[in-house]
């Protein structure tokens, strides 16, 4: 993952190198060559993707683009937030590989996970997180577009709640390949954690307006960020509702920022008259 990016581009080699030095260790070498399975563990996979969206966005300004907005589904929010000037690059690649280890750390493994809900209304949705999460935990971890809403908590209450979507046949359930339940109250001794380490860190003045996935609005000021990142680890991430604002707000076409083509798809559930192109390595290099 952004191998040819880097081989094509000083810059962003150089950019692979300070993470390297910000981590301690050799997050290039684990990013093209390395083990999969090491770099699946979330303190890996938030910097390493963190980085490469990064990387694809330093190859997209040198066009002379000048968003009116920015928005970043759950870990992207800190890549925004580094496109807009908030963040510098070191703080959010040290933020977000600490984020991700709390993350692991917060749940023990089986503990927890989640489920998509594919058709399945609001308001059904709702009502299965407060029967199957009445003994225990289960919450909407993304709302991510009027078909597909993420659940999150206690793996017995997740299943409990696929099961009944399944049975009482409001929509599809498709169970979730995650090392943690994001987006929940079961990882509340994260979020603390998370605000320790964001506690010294400088933010910036905003550049462009970043949308947080807490309100669905952009970030007030600077002085509120770090509160809103803490707060967003167990609180839902509001896409579409984020979304729905970016278009109120005249956004008519948008760019998708690194690798895959997952928010491209929604956006065209939430608002199809919206264009939308995705940019990779691959658009890019």
């Amino acid at each position: 993952m952004g191998k040819d990016l880097c081989e094509a581009d000083a810059e962003v080699w150089a950019l692979y190198e300070e993470a390297n030095e910000v981590l301690g260790y050799d997050l290039q070498r684990l990013c093209f060559e390395g083990p999969e399975d090491e770099l699946r563990l979330t303190q890996n996979t938030q910097p390493a993707i963190l980085v490469h969206s990064v990387a694809t966005w330093a190859q997209v300004v040198k066009g002379g683009l000048k968003p009116a907005l920015l928005a970043g589904h759950s870990l992207g929010e800190y890549s925004a937030l580094v496109a807009a000037g908030v963040l510098t690059f070191a703080d959010a690649v040290r933020t977000v590989h600490k984020r991700g280890l709390f993350m692991q750390q917060a749940v023990p493994p089986g503990a927890g996970s989640m489920a998509a809900l594919l058709g399945v209304a609001r308001q059904d949705v709702d009502a299965l997180c407060a029967e199957f999460g009445s003994g225990g935990v289960l919450q909407a971890a993304n709302y991510n577009d009027p078909g597909q809403t993420v659940i999150a908590g206690e793996t017995n209450c997740v299943k409990a709640a696929t099961v009944a979507v399944k049975s009482r046949r409001l929509g599809r359930a498709i169970p979730l390949k995650v090392s943690a339940p994001f987006h929940c109250r079961m990882l509340a001794p994260a979020a603390g954690c998370l605000a320790d380490v964001l506690a010294p860190v400088a933010c910036g003045a905003f550049e462009y307006p970043v949308i947080s996935n807490v309100t669905a609005a952009p970030h007030p000021s600077p002085d509120a960020v770090k509160g809103l990142l803490v707060e967003q680890v167990c609180a839902p991430v509001r896409w579409e509702e984020s979304m729905r604002y970016a278009v109120s707000q005249g956004c008519d076409a948008l760019l998708e920022v690194g690798p895959g083509k997952v928010l491209g798809g929604m956006m065209g559930r939430i608002a199809p008259q919206v264009e939308v192109m995705a940019v990779s390595e691959a658009a890019v290099g």
